[in-house]
């Protein structure tokens, strides 16, 4: 039976957007927070991992050594015919944003 109420503040325009895409899925907030709250319980502790990802450097922050290694092992690649064409990458890329 469910008989609690969780309470909790979020930034609106993340509320706006999972809502809307809960609500093309057909699924209630309540289902999906139970859900999460079953899954912490099932693996004892929060079900995915919770990490700050690694940046990648750039090119201001790289030693001219190190920039001369990246462009001389992406040329090797290159070379060796081990890249995908830019077209490719660049529809990835879009995909990931949508």
């Amino acid at each position: 039976m469910k008989d609690s109420t969780v309470s909790a503040r979020v930034e609106t325009n993340v509320k706006i957007e999972a809502e809307n895409i809960l609500k093309k899925l057909g699924v209630p907030s309540s289902v999906v927070i139970n859900s999460l709250y079953r899954q912490i319980i099932y693996h004892r502790g929060i079900p995915f991992s919770l990490t700050v990802p690694v940046e990648p450097k750039t090119i201001d922050s790289m030693s001219e050594t190190e920039m001369d290694a990246k462009l001389s092992h992406s040329y090797a690649q290159s070379i060796a015919g081990e890249g995908r064409p830019m077209d490719e990458v660049f529809d990835d890329l879009e995909r990931d944003l949508k």
